[in-house]
């Protein structure tokens, strides 16, 4: 334990030390796509929707991405839309006319909405990225993404020249297979939950206290 409190405590440090050292250069982007026009077949509920805390999952993202300053964009699906547009009435909402074709498309979706350049693309159900990531996602001049434990995690950093490469592929190639992110090691300690499954609603629950 003392182990552990030692550990985030260099973080925050660093995290600090980082903050100030880029806090007089542009971020990369002051756009942000949410991905939310998965069919959520696991779940049995609409991602988007899910209630954590008085809130749904989509003002729990989007809230945090506005609170950086950020103009929020949300691809989502037709039935989604007047929904997503009453809870985050602030945010762009575009819909993906063919969500069925995969996450690639709905990427393409969000470019196409808010033009070729840098831009962060977060997934409705990876709600586990804390304020300073983001803050050092937007300080990266290249296609960037948070680690840990050896495994990447969200939301993605496109550089402008990845975003250009991704409207080139049908919307059915993953996105692993198009673009290489550079890895930033993080300690989040929810950067990988996932809320995929009505087992995950439970995690989410119970770590939404440090994700607001």
């Amino acid at each position: 334990m003392m182990c552990w409190k030692m550990r985030m405590t260099q973080y925050r440090l660093m995290v600090y030390w980082w903050a100030e050292k880029t806090r007089s250069f542009p971020m990369a982007t002051n756009r942000a796509i949410i991905l939310a026009a998965g069919s959520s077949e696991r779940l049995g509920m609409h991602k988007a929707l899910v209630e954590v805390g008085g809130m749904t999952l989509i003002e729990l993202v989007g809230e945090k991405l506005q609170q950086a300053n950020l103009k929020v964009t949300i691809v989502t699906r037709r039935s989604l839309e007047e929904s997503i547009r009453t809870l985050l009435p602030e945010a762009e909402i575009v819909v993906n006319p063919n969500p069925e074709m995969g996450r690639t498309g709905t990427v393409q979706c969000g470019i196409h909405a808010v033009g070729v350049g840098p831009v962060l693309i977060v997934p409705v159900d990876r709600p586990g990225f804390s304020d300073s990531t983001l803050t050092s996602l937007l300080a990266a001049s290249t296609t960037t993404c948070p680690a840990s434990g050896g495994r990447g995690g969200h939301p993605l950093l496109l550089s402008e020249e990845d975003a250009s490469r991704i409207l080139e592929v049908a919307p059915s190639v993953p996105l692993r297979d198009l673009i290489e992110p550079v890895r930033i090691e993080v300690l989040d300690p929810h950067l990988h939950l996932n809320v995929d499954k009505t087992s995950d609603l439970v995690a989410l629950e119970d770590a939404f206290a440090e994700l607001r």
